[in-house]
This record gives C-alpha cells, sequence and structure tokens, in this order.
C-alpha cells in the first residue's frame, strides 16, 4: 500500500480511524464514511492506551475536542465551508500555549501557569478548523534531547518502552507513532522535533528560522535564537499540509518572517536533476554502525530515483559543540530564567540545573565570539548550496538509548558528550536557521527505527519535501507500526 492509498473503508471497520492520516480523515470526511466525533472517540481511547504504557500526555482537553468534534460534524453534515484541517486531530506540545489549559513546560515552577492565549500555530490551526485533543510531554524547557521531565515523569518509546522516545518534542513523536492521530505541533531548538522522530519512526520538519511564528508563549523563551516550531506527522503529505496552515506572518514574533502563503507539491516522482551532498559523520562525528549501513542503503535509493549524489561533502571542526553552540545554546537557557534564583529551581532536574549554572558561567565576549564562529558556519552552508541543492545525514548518530537517562557517553566505542554529542547532526542546523526535516529510512537489529535527515537552503521547503516524497513512495514507511498492547 502506497502512503496516501485510502483506507477510509478498511478504517470503518477494524476501528482504526486513529492511525488515518490526515488526508484520508478529510477524504473520510467528504464521502460520509465517518464524523469527526467518530475519530476523536477513537483519537481519545487511542491516547488514553499509549499514555498508560508510554506517558505521553501532560493535559488532556478532551472534553474541548468532543465539543469542536461534535461542531466540526455538524459542519460537514451541512455541506458547509470547511477549513484545511476541519476535524483532524492535533496534539500541541506543552511549551506551546493554548489558552485555559495549563503550560507546564515541564518545569515545576509552571505548575500554577495557566495561559489566556493562543499561540500563533495554535491560532491558525483553530481557525483551519483541527481539533486540539491535548498537551504532549517534553522535558523542562526544552533543555535536552528527551521528553522526561520533573512534571511529567519518562516519555517511554512506543517501539520499546524500556528505550526513550527522544525529545524533547517527545510525547508528540510517541502519540503520532503509536496511532494517536495523525499530526502533533513540536518544536527544534537543537533537534527537539527530528529526534524524537527519528527514534519513533515518524516524519517531523524543523522549518526555516521564523517561516512559523513562535509567540505568544513558548515558555520560557529558551533556545532564543535557536528554536523553531514545526510539524510531526506519520506522513509527508501530511507534514506538508500541516507546514502550509502554521507557516503564517505574526508581528509578535520578532523573528517571524513575512512571506507568501506556501504551497507544496508531496506527489511522489523522480529526482532527475537533483544534487544531493551527503555527510554519514560531518568529518569527525562518531556514527553507530547500524546508522551508517542504513544511510549508505538510503543513499543508493536517492541514487536510485536519479539524483545525483556528492559524498562526504562537508566537515566541520568537532570542537564546534563546546566553542559554538554550548555558549550560546547554554546562555540562552540561563536568560530564560535570570529572574529565578536557586530555591525556584530545587525541583528541577539536576542536569538542567548544570546546564543553568554552565550558562551562567559564560560571559559576554564568549556568546558573541560564538555568534562569530556560528556565521562562519552559515557561510559554510551558503557556500555548500551553491553546487548541490540539498544535504542528507543521519539524523541521529544511535537509536534510542534506555528511557530515564541523559543519553549515552560513547558511540562506537568513542567517548562523546553524554548531552548532545550523540546527536551530531541535528544542533548544527539550528545554528544556521536552515530547514531540515528526519523522515524514516530503517531499522536497527533490535527493530528501532532509524532516520534520514534532508537539509535545504533557507526557505526552501519545497525541496525537501519533494526528496521525502520520492523516499516515501520507494519506502513506504506507513506500513510499518509498533506494536502497542
Amino acid at each position: 500500500m502506497k502512503p496516501g492509498s485510502a483506507r477510509a473503508n478498511d478504517a470503518v471497520e477494524t476501528n482504526e480511524l486513529a492511525r488515518l492520516s490526515a488526508v484520508e480523515l478529510l477524504n473520510g470526511y467528504r464521502a460520509g464514511l465517518f464524523t469527526p466525533r467518530d475519530v476523536i472517540e477513537d483519537v481519545i481511547a487511542a491516547l488514553e492506551q499509549i499514555d498508560a504504557s508510554c506517558n505521553v500526555v501532560v493535559t488532556s482537553t478532551y472534553d474541548q475536542a468532543r465539543a469542536a468534534a461534535d461542531q466540526a460534524t455538524r459542519t460537514w453534515a451541512s455541506g458547509g465551508p470547511q477549513g484545511r484541517l476541519a476535524g483532524v486531530p492535533v496534539s500541541i506540545k506543552d511549551l506551546v500555549y493554548v489558552a485555559g489549559v495549563p503550560a507546564f513546560g515541564g518545569a515545576p515552577v509552571n505548575k500554577h501557569l495557566v495561559p489566556t492565549v493562543d499561540a500563533a500555530v495554535v491560532t491558525a490551526l483553530k481557525s483551519a478548523g483541527a481539533i486540539i485533543t491535548c498537551k504532549t510531554t517534553t522535558c523542562e524547557s526544552g533543555y535536552k534531547l528527551t521528553a522526561d521531565s520533573p512534571v511529567s515523569g519518562v516519555t517511554r518509546n512506543p517501539w520499546n518502552r524500556e528505550r526513550t522516545s527522544g525529545g524533547s518534542s517527545g510525547g508528540a513523536a510517541a502519540a503520532v507513532a503509536a496511532g494517536c492521530g495523525p499530526l502533533a505541533i513540536g518544536t527544534d531548538g537543537v533537534g527537539s522535533i527530528r529526534v524524537p522522530s527519528s527514534f519513533c519512526g515518524v516524519v517531523g520538519v524543523k522549518p526555516t528560522f521564523g517561516l512559523v511564528p513562535r509567540s505568544p508563549g513558548f515558555s520560557p523563551p529558551s533556545w532564543a535564537s535557536l528554536a523553531h516550531t514545526g510539524p510531526i506527522a506519520r506522513t509527508v503529505a501530511d507534514a506538508a499540509l500541516m507546514l502550509e496552515v502554521i507557516a503564517i506572518h505574526d508581528v509578535r514574533d520578532a523573528a517571524s518572517l513575512k512571506v507568501a502563503p506556501r504551497a507544496f507539491d508531496t506527489h511522489p516522482g523522480e529526482l532527475d536533476g537533483l544534487r544531493i551532498g551527503a555527510s554519514v559523520d560531518f568529518g569527525y562525528a562518531a556514527v553507530d554502525r547500524a546508522v551508517r549501513g542504513v544511510f549508505q542503503s538510503a543513499l543508493a535509493s536517492l541514487a536510485s530515483l536519479g539524483a545525483e549524489i556528492l559524498p562526504d561533502c562537508v566537515t566541520f571542526a568537532p570542537d564546534m559543540l563546546d566553542r559554538v553552540l554550548k555558549p550560546i545554546a547554554y546562555t540562552e537557557q540561563a536568560a530564560a530564567v535570570a529572574g529565578r534564583d536557586a530555591d525556584a529551581l530545587t525541583e528541577s532536574d539536576e542536569d538542567y540545573r548544570e546546564v543553568i549554572a554552565r550558562g551562567r558561567g559564560y560571559v559576554g565576549v564568549d556568546y558573541v565570539e560564538a555568534g562569530y564562529r556560528r556565521n562562519t558556519l552559515r557561510a559554510s552552508f551558503v557556500e555548500l548550496f551553491q553546487t548541490v541543492d540539498a544535504l542528507v545525514t543521519p539524523t541521529v548518530a544511535i537509536t534510542a538509548f534506555a528511557a530515564g537517562t541523559l543519553g549515552v557517553d560513547r558511540v562506537a566505542g568513542v567517548a562523546v558528550d553524554r548531552h548532545l554529542g550523540w546527536s551530531p547532526f541535528s544542533w548544527p542546523i539550528n545554528l544556521t536557521g536552515l530547514p531540515a526535516a528526519t523522515i524514516p529510512c530503517g531499522f536497527d537489529t533490535d527493530g528501532l527505527p532509524i532516520g534520514l535527515q534532508i537539509v535545504a537552503p533557507w526557505l526552501d521547503e519545497g525541496v525537501i519535501l519533494r526528496i521525502a516524497a520520492a523516499f516515501e513512495w520507494a519506502h513506504p514507511w506507513a506500513q510499518f507500526r509498533p506494536r502497542m498492547t
């Protein structure tokens, strides 16, 4: 079965509406095969099941979702005008504001925070008719690449519940992977959409910096110059549809770009004429053997689709993590909680307190010097994209590690930074603001998903989605699902 093919009749018979794509749901509504209320009931049941085993929901909005579904059902029945996501369920990461719904953001200090305003992306989704089902788990302030927090505990991977979902958008990715509705909103400061999407075997898109607004909210405003908001989905067409809806201008976000509405072609086709650069390790990074093998197979598949592959096309300095990312990222994390003293952070993770302490230890010269080096990194991508149309890498250097841990300190026998060293492909793209996506491209010997990262020039999400759609057609991953009992 190719992704996007009609499954509506099967879904009615098997009561698996929650697993349908957004495109399939909209087609089913038009054909009168089922209603938004039918879908929401199935999604709620699926969320309750996965939450019991993997811990993905922070705050449910099921009563509001049912009421919205009833309204959408009446609107579809009346034949009235429909929004682009009318009746489609969407979950929202808990760093993103939904009016009237608690926004813990993984932080104990936010236990009484209830926003009175929607984030711009939530407003856009509601205007398009989407139905908000819940707020999903994240780590505190999105500081790490798992979704574990003092507020919600440990979030687990539906493919293997002894492993992490990744993060910080881990609840979102795990819920989508487990078939709890087709769409989720995630955020990405150092890889927080792409890492969990890779670990959970779904599609995650980090748009160009500023294409999707973050305001109001995104509490606290950590990763200020690094953070992106974007879609998580099971299919490329769904991710593209959601991105078209949320790629809007909002003056409340100083970084928000004022660009024309986007439209993306996700019909699968050949990649003839595309020059795709490739790097399995950025010239220095340790990468797991299974990830390397699957990545090489993915390159062969892209070549068979007509793309010209240029291997080993980029090399970075191995000290970039310590000399560029950390002085910027840790300082911005510390600035986000500048008004909080040590007592306010006593319930926070020890690792989070360490990041804040490190951030407070940098001085202005460190931050500005890192900015200069960041500009050099950006310039290297400008030069790269004069010769290639896109760059592909593994999304993460490893597959999902043990749940409840910060990360690993060795990859392929090489010592790495436990916090970020095992994800060397994600955060350089945040430093540059480039668009990037992860798509499933295989599994390791334990049956854990492996992702392929696709990076393109600024505002060229279209080429990313073109490559992703072609690869999805050749390797239809949506047929693979974690076994939930």
